[in-house]
């Protein structure tokens, strides 16, 4: 049974997020402010968080701060600022997916079993003869171990800018529009999904570029899309 932490400073709304995610077999943690949900973080495991921006005592912001300084659970916003600044802010601070409201059940729920799918995924122990590596350059990825590295240097990446990466250097040399990566990585039509990718790749190339303004390994094809280089 997957633990789900859901904090939102209305309890009705989490009393009702609580019943659709038990209806699926979802245990639900319930907090009312992000200091509250750092709590339930430090005394349970917890498999995804769902969490709203604007709440007493510790807003959302600051606790995907300071939960991101310590764990890569997936993370869902739901919040009634619907504007994509807003959108592109949660994906700043590194969540993993936006649902604003009001909002469907039927979509939350989906949304929850697809983090929960990947982030199972992403950390399963695979017992393989040998260790599948991919490099380009001095880039190099160790999928067994889910480690990348630059010039012998780790780099640390969350579980989608760790798949997008993958993906590219799996097929370097090819390039993929924005709506093909999003398919590929969050297995949904890519509608509006502009900000979502554009925002994981600036923050891939901060991570594995010296300079990301000029990168060597991750480029825009302008017009069409990304590619990581075939060096």
């Amino acid at each position: 049974m997957y633990n789900i932490l859901v904090c939102d400073d209305e309890r009705e709304i989490v009393d009702a997020i609580e019943i659709y995610l038990t209806q699926e077999g979802f245990h639900v943690l319930k907090a009312y402010n992000g200091l509250e949900a750092l709590q339930l973080l430090k005394e349970n495991e917890v498999h995804l968080l769902i969490l709203d921006l604007m709440m007493p005592e510790l807003d959302g912001i600051h606790a995907i701060m300071k939960i991101r300084e310590e764990s890569s659970i997936p993370i869902i916003i739901l919040s009634a600022k619907s504007q994509d600044t807003d959108k592109v802010l949660g994906l700043n601070l590194g969540a993993d997916d936006y649902v604003a409201k009001p909002f469907n059940p039927l979509e939350l729920l989906a949304r929850v079993k697809s983090q929960i799918r990947r982030y199972t995924d992403f950390g399963s122990l695979r017992q393989e003869t040998s260790e599948k590596i991919y490099r380009t350059g001095g880039l190099m990825i160790n999928d067994d171990r889910k480690e990348v590295t630059v010039d012998g240097e780790p780099v640390k990446l969350t579980r989608i800018e760790y798949n997008i990466l993958l993906f590219l250097v799996k097929n370097q040399g090819k390039v993929f529009s924005i709506e093909q990566i999003y398919e590929e990585i969050w297995k949904e039509e890519a509608y509006g999904a502009d900000n979502t990718v554009t925002v994981h790749i600036r923050h891939i190339r901060e991570k594995i570029e010296i300079d990301p303004k000029n990168p060597k390994y991750l480029k825009v094809i302008w017009g069409i899309g990304y590619k990581v280089e075939k060096i």
